[in-house]
């Protein structure tokens, strides 16, 4: 192989450790010449290549910080091209590329100085794929790598592991195969000292069994960031120059100075009043600032104005729960606000609910549906069919304000998963409960906590559908708020809170354990220790949630809407479906179209069939067996047609495609002369099957039948 030409004569540089007992390797100067910065990282067969552009300047005028992280799937990299019939090249992102491109991005994303307005983007690419192992751990670590090589305020090296566990012991990295054999996916990201992002779905494990989790994910991530630091050091980056935008010292203090007395146990009072009473204390702040700094100097001030009065707000927030240690709607630190559930609210719907916590409110419905209708999932990673989906929906009237109507975004996709994994492990399977589940969860109103909303909501709304669950479930949103020596740990958290807090910890689960976990730092992270605390403190939030669903629905309905498909379940020789699918599909097709049943024939012989009416399920079921029996010597087969008269006797159809022959002498104990004396094409008769021989001829007898 010859020596790649580096157009601006650099040596390519690498470093490589073992890390979960395999080779770790991280190289640069290789490709990617233009970008601010590139690394190609290794792991076994996986290759990513991880690149970052860092915008020279700040930008002016924007509010927050443009930061970018991408994830993108190659079908290449695993050797596959799109199962799509029409669109083979890559297009839109799978909505597992977008929550791996999420996934990434929270660990990152608090690692910034605020007020740092620099444009950045990072993207990770998957040339290679390893088919028994996830790439998103060592996309993070090449995301990570190639940000700190930019010199950029990047807080970093981070890195990223995901944990399973099979029969109670702990693997880093595991394989697919390990992983669904578990009770538990895992994903830990943090520093060299610290936890910045946990992401999990688990089969009911304990709040225990996850901090020892947490214990061993931070330890085997260590030799990756180590491995970063050593080529940081190698290629000797240099650290960028920037500045970060903030409210000038002056203007700050004019917006506290107004807002002396005006804040503290005034604004400690109901949301829905306290949001009302900040919208006129803002006003009046406004028209002060107008009146004392002119029109012209005011409208040059005024975007600065209101951000102060944000960050005086969140000061006060903090102020109120670290020394009076009450909420900025009065609340204890581990009350929760006012709870309702409903259920059966919508006629026609096979399942639904209403969850309201506060001014958080989550509408879910369920619709049933075959095993025909699961989702064809075709990625670079899986080829494979979902079952059982939950989607998130939450438009901009929930919030107060005017969007235009589109497609999911990444956070409504992170939402849809959150709810759906905390569901999965008590989902029933398809041989208990035959079909495809569709959970939608509509926000009404958001304020804070909307994920765990649409848990709650989406539980009694699969239990109304009749969805015979394993267990029901609850979540809750923890929040933190941290100065100094000064913890304070939130149950429940609003949007106040979230947006002055230093966590969200979502957990979800039964009441044996837990199912799913997603936590989000603000801070540069935290100890294994703060993270027990805020898990043992949402136990009883969650108990004291489910408690209200429970009184509203105490378990899964026995019966099923009258407008959801009943489905039966038959079990056919593998070798007769292609008897029930007829040439073409023609025989299929006739008995969907007589019956208007919806059939599904699986591969191992097992016959789905759909219908809201009984009558239709029994037709459909009838002539399948029919179809598939085989013939059964003794038995007495009725109102089977005559197919020919001959003379020697008639050949009688007593299945779908098999006909035997009733000889002249068992036409009736008298002695017939002539067959078509006795019989005639086209009647209808009752026979018996007298025997088979050893090249599959039936004997049949009409007179036998009558005895």
């Amino acid at each position: 192989m010859t020596k790649t030409i580096n157009p601006f004569n650099k040596d390519i540089i690498s470093v490589e450790t073992d890390f979960c007992g395999r080779r770790l390797s991280m190289e640069i100067n290789r490709v990617g010449f233009r970008s601010t910065s590139s690394v190609i990282v290794r792991y076994g067969d996986t290759v990513i290549l991880g690149t970052a552009m860092v915008s020279p300047e700040s930008m002016t005028g924007m509010d927050y910080f443009p930061l970018s992280i991408e994830y993108e799937e190659k079908m290449y990299a695993s050797g596959k091209i799109s199962g799509s019939r029409f669109i083979k090249r890559e297009g839109r992102p799978s909505d597992d590329a977008i929550l791996i491109g999420r996934l990434i991005d929270r660990p990152i994303r608090p690692l910034w100085p605020k007020g740092y307005r620099n444009e950045v983007q990072a993207i990770a690419t998957v040339l290679s794929t390893d088919p028994d192992f996830r790439p998103d751990s060592i996309a993070m670590i090449a995301i990570s790598t190639a940000l700190c090589l930019t010199g950029a305020p990047f807080d970093g090296p981070i890195a990223g592991i995901r944990v399973g566990r099979v029969n109670g012991k702990l693997m880093a990295l595991p394989s697919l195969e390990q992983l669904e054999n578990g009770d538990l996916d895992l994903v830990v990201a943090g520093t060299e000292k610290a936890i910045t992002m946990v992401e999990a779905g688990a089969n009911e494990i304990t709040e225990a069994e996850v901090v020892k989790a947490l214990e061993f994910a931070h330890t085997a991530i260590q030799p990756a960031i180590k491995l970063q630091q050593e080529l940081i050091k190698k290629v000797g980056v240099v650290p960028m120059d920037y500045s970060v935008i903030s409210i000038a010292g002056e203007l700050q203090e004019k917006v506290d100075k107004f807002l002396k007395d005006k804040l503290g146990a005034k604004v400690q009072i109901d949301y829905p009043s306290r949001i009302q009473k900040l919208i006129e204390i803002k006003q009046a702040m406004m028209d002060n600032f107008k009146d004392s700094d002119g029109e012209e100097l005011f409208a040059e001030n005024k975007g600065s104005y209101s951000e102060a009065f944000a960050i005086a707000i969140n000061k006060d927030v903090r102020r109120g729960i670290l020394e009076d240690k009450v909420r900025p709607d009065g609340r204890k630190l581990t009350e929760i606000r006012p709870i309702s559930a409903e259920v059966g609210l919508l006629p026609r719907a096979h399942g639904s609910s209403l969850f309201t916590r506060g001014m958080t409110q989550g509408l879910n419905v369920v619709t049933l549906a075959p095993l025909s209708y699961a989702q064809m999932i075709d990625t670079m990673e899986k080829s494979t069919e979902k079952r059982y989906l939950h989607h998130y929906n939450a438009p901009g009237y929930t919030v107060g304000e005017v969007r235009r109507l589109g497609s999911p975004g990444r956070r409504e996709i992170g939402h849809s998963a959150l709810a759906e994994r905390a569901l999965l492990p008590v989902i029933p399977g398809e041989d208990v409960f035959p079909y495809t589940i569709r959970s939608v969860t509509e926000i009404m109103s958001q304020h804070g906590s909307t994920s765990m909303a649409a848990t709650c909501s989406s539980c009694l709304a699969l239990m109304d559908a009749g969805v015979p669950l394993k267990a029901p479930v609850s979540g809750i949103a923890m929040g933190l708020m941290m100065e100094g020596d000064k913890i304070a740990i939130l149950s429940d958290i609003a949007d106040a809170e979230d947006f002055a807090g230093d966590m969200d910890f979502k957990v979800a689960g039964t009441a044996k354990g837990i199912n799913a976990l997603q936590m989000d730092m603000k801070v540069h992270g935290l100890s294994v220790d703060i993270l027990a605390q805020a898990l043992a403190q949402g136990t009883a939030g969650r108990a004291h949630i489910l408690d209200i669903m429970l009184k509203t629905l105490p378990r899964p309905r026995t019966d099923l809407s009258k407008y959801a498909p009943r489905v039966e379940t038959i079990k056919i020789n593998p070798d007769k479906i292609r008897e029930v699918i007829g040439k073409g599909g023609e025989m299929i097709n006739k008995i969907i179209a007589e019956t208007g049943a919806e059939i599904d024939i699986k591969d191992d012989g097992t016959v789905l069939v759909a219908s809201p009416n009984k009558e239709s399920i029994d037709g459909a079921v009838a002539w399948i067996k029919n179809l598939t029996e085989d013939p059964e010597i003794g038995r007495v087969y009725k109102d089977c047609r005559v197919v020919s008269v001959l003379d020697f006797g008639a050949f009688v159809e007593i299945l779908p495609g098999r006909e035997g022959l009733v000889h002249i002498s068992e036409l009736s104990e008298e002695r017939v002369n002539k067959t078509s004396d006795f019989i005639n094409e086209g009647d209808k008769v009752d026979v018996k099957l007298l025997s088979i021989d050893d090249r599959g001829r039936l004997q049949l007898s009409l007179k036998a039948a009558i005895k």
